[in-house]
């Protein structure tokens, strides 16, 4: 008879979770994951197959944690336009905050790290991608009709760039940009807006 699990999955998973968010998936271990959630490594293995598919499942819960605080804020009363912005100081303040530890976003992070040689990866990028996508775009289509962003480029075009403008602030970030420098490519971003 198989004995009850004695965890809470939930925050094993929130812990694992941290630990490829802080180091990322090659250079996270299994004794790294197992000093985060505080199991042993059968426990692991019992509960999520293998590293991989623990890492699959942090990640699918990062993205759907940050497409919940991205969707409040597209479904909020603010003009499009604002929303843009929104967006934009969101990520510049998540970078440059007091404390930031450098980690960036786990999304960003993975595309960069992963996302080239592992084809169950890279897909579920496309996919948070592709509904990210639908949800700006559809927020723009909006903006626009109301007269609130230009009409003169094509609402899919300026959804990538917004998320384009995002990735490369976080990326930019990470190398190094300061808060002044991060916020001048918002203020350019938003020109197309």
């Amino acid at each position: 008879m198989a004995r009850p699990r004695q965890f809470d999955e939930d925050r094993a998973l929130d812990a694992a979770m941290e630990a490829f968010w802080i180091t990322g998936y090659e250079a996270t271990s299994t004794q790294d994951l197992c000093d985060a959630t505080g199991l042993g490594r059968s426990s692991i293995y019992n509960t999520f197959k293998s590293k991989h598919d623990l890492f699959e499942r942090a990640l699918a819960r990062y993205m759907e944690r940050k497409n919940a605080e991205m969707d409040e804020l597209l479904e909020s009363e603010l003009p499009a336009r604002e929303k843009v912005r929104a967006l934009f100081q969101r990520t510049i303040d998540d970078e440059c905050a007091a404390g930031a530890d450098g980690r960036g976003c786990l999304v960003v992070n993975t595309c960069i790290e992963v996302s080239a040689h592992d084809p169950s990866v890279a897909a579920a990028l496309e996919r948070d991608y592709g509904a990210r996508l639908a949800a700006v775009r559809a927020m723009i289509e909006s903006g626009q009709r109301a007269g609130d962003i230009t009409p003169r480029t094509d609402a899919g075009t300026l959804a990538h760039l917004l998320i384009a403008t995002i990735g490369g602030l976080r990326v930019s970030a990470r190398a190094g940009l300061g808060r002044a420098a991060l916020e001048g490519v918002a203020d350019a971003a938003m020109s197309g807006f």
